[in-house]
């Protein structure tokens, strides 16, 4: 199977060299030129365990037109840029080609059926952790489930052979005919930990350990909750709020994807976590203050990254 990788920040890395190193043909593809300069010169290093494992039969580029048709594309671009990724690899795609979106957030799903049809996207959720080190290097900060699943709920040989690829490359994969359930959970994981990493600068695990912190998780998870429970989404969970603290109590020591992205000055996915509850309570009449709240905050951190150093 000949596979690429939209995104190659540190989950796209983490994907992508496990599948190269199962000996599949990957290829990562990233407009950051000085990381893919360094993957193509020394090869990928990804760290696991405090040990580097270095994979030297991965691709790299910058521009998708190098590598032709593929028969999978993973999208793990930033939620932010999706449209305008997706719009300059339409060359990746062919008559056969499935588009999986592993992105956190909402709103993916819809941009990547505009691009490719409907027909083409599965959806996902991964349950791995990784850190960006420094060009051609990450950190898997630790694994966990690939949920996949089709849109429509239906288990296709398409999926299950997508599926085999991941096992075969010694990744867990659970299929699912409620993928949108499970995007949810993940949604509801990412709205509880991470514009709180971001504003405080804490690790997630630190958040369920202060008082503060803690009650403004589930204040956020309990709004976000109310909007999945009022558009029909079947979250799987007995406790929602509980699932959430279970995630950050377990991913204890890891920095949130958003506060790697303000300790580096970057445009966060806090328009399509928070800021999609935000707008989905709008809609539905639904009040959501705490998450306004976050919005807002990491907002703020965005517009003054030059103005304040925290």
């Amino acid at each position: 199977m000949k596979i690429a990788v939209l995104g190659a920040g540190s989950m796209g890395c983490v994907y992508g060299g496990i599948l190269a190193k199962a000996g599949y043909d990957v290829t990562l593809i990233d407009v950051w030129a000085e990381h893919v300069k360094a993957i193509q010169e020394n090869g990928l290093i990804i760290n696991e365990n405090g040990s580097d494992i270095i994979i030297k039969n991965i691709k790299a580029v910058t521009d998708p037109r190098e590598v032709g048709e593929v028969d999978l594309v993973i999208v793990l671009v930033k939620a932010t840029v999706t449209e305008q990724a997706m719009e300059g690899a339409k060359s990746l795609i062919g008559e056969n080609t499935r588009v999986l979106t592993l992105q956190n957030g909402l709103g993916n799903i819809e941009k990547l059926i505009k691009a490719v049809g409907k027909e083409k996207v599965l959806a996902g959720v991964t349950e791995h952790g990784a850190n960006m080190l420094a060009p051609g290097r990450v950190q898997h900060a630790g694994t966990g489930d690939t949920i996949i699943g089709e849109l429509d709920g239906k288990l296709s040989n398409s999926l299950r052979k997508i599926g085999s690829v991941f096992e075969k490359a010694g990744l867990r994969v659970c299929y699912s005919n409620n993928v949108m359930g499970a995007l949810w959970r993940k949604l509801l994981v990412n709205v509880g930990i991470n514009a709180l990493t971001a504003i405080t600068g804490l690790r997630n695990g630190r958040l369920i350990e202060l008082e503060e912190t803690d009650e403004l998780l589930k204040m956020a998870v309990r709004e976000a909750v109310s909007i999945a429970n009022a558009k029909g989404i079947d979250l799987e969970l007995a406790d929602p709020v509980e699932h959430v603290r279970d995630v950050a109590r377990m991913t204890g020591k890891n920095r949130s994807s958003m506060l790697q992205d303000v300790t580096k000055k970057r445009k966060t996915e806090i328009e399509v976590i928070n800021g999609a509850i935000v707008k989905e309570g709008v809609q539905l009449g639904i009040s959501t203050p705490v998450n306004k709240v976050l919005y807002n905050l990491v907002r703020v951190r965005e517009k003054t990254y030059d103005e304040v150093n925290i």
